[in-house]
């Protein structure tokens, strides 16, 4: 039986048949969806080659009912108007590119990071976007030096506040490393480390970010040592070799507060 153009027919595991339309632009072969019914495939073919000759942009999806998905409709769009076909909902701009989270919802990242959403879906679980990256689930602002208990407008800000825009040059990390904040005296930064022990604990105050770090570690470290804490997350100190790190170590002082309760 000759099916309608640009529709073939396959089969589920179950032997129940289902009709797969797509069609070919520029030597590219696109496939557009699955349907149950043949017409429902040609019509999403006969859509999409409407598409790839009209002027129609991606706000213009919503105008009708569509056989075509809405990411489907953006990838189309861009490789008519831009040369390139991406299988996630991306949309090239010069020196960024816009990525379609949805219809409602669009993030603008640097052309550096192309590459890497074209290749990894963002998907959103309890507010958190991330990505499946070897198996693991990766939050998205990890590639910004961002932990994923960050919290935003306290350890990183939107410099334009658009939470969307997560080019580098709109995003500034205030604190860096775990169980470290910022904060002004008199006219100096000063990075406050604390720990949470049945509440949260000073572990002291130093004019050194670096200095904040460590002494969170060495806090850490005794804490577990002593059966207080179970784990604590360890900050790495990048710019520092293993020689530097143990010497800042044992020169960095905590609180009396957390050795008095170590030494009970």
């Amino acid at each position: 039986m000759k099916l309608k153009k640009g529709v073939f027919i396959a089969y589920k595991k179950d032997g129940t048949p289902y009709y797969r339309s797509s069609m070919t632009y520029k030597q590219k072969h696109i496939s557009l969806g699955s349907f149950n019914s043949e017409d429902e495939a040609h019509n999403c073919y006969l859509e999409g080659i409407k598409l790839l000759s009209s002027t129609d942009d991606i706000e213009s999806y919503d105008n009708e009912k569509r056989y075509i998905s809405f990411d489907k409709w953006v990838s189309i769009i861009n490789f008519r108007d831009n040369n390139m076909y991406f299988k996630n909902p991306i949309y090239l701009k010069p020196k960024y590119f816009l990525y379609y989270y949805d219809k409602n919802t669009c993030y603008k990242f640097d052309a550096d990071d192309l590459f890497y959403y074209s290749k990894h879906k963002i998907m959103k679980r309890n507010g958190h976007l991330f990505v499946a990256d070897y198996g693991m689930q990766v939050n998205i602002l990890s590639r910004y030096g961002i932990k994923n208990y960050a919290v935003p407008g306290k350890d990183y800000i939107f410099m334009n506040d658009d939470p969307t825009d997560f080019r580098y040059k709109n995003i500034k990390v205030i604190n860096k490393y775990n169980g470290v904040s910022v904060t002004a005296m008199n006219g100096q930064s000063i990075y406050v480390a604390k720990i949470h022990i049945n509440g949260d604990y000073i572990i002291g105050r130093y004019t050194k970010e670096e200095d904040a770090a460590i002494a969170y570690n060495k806090a850490g470290e005794l804490l577990v040592k002593a059966g207080i804490i179970n784990s604590y997350q360890e900050n790495y100190i990048e710019n520092f070799n293993s020689i530097q790190y143990a010497s800042r170590y044992n020169l960095v002082k905590i609180s009396k507060r957390i050795l008095n309760l170590i030494s009970k």
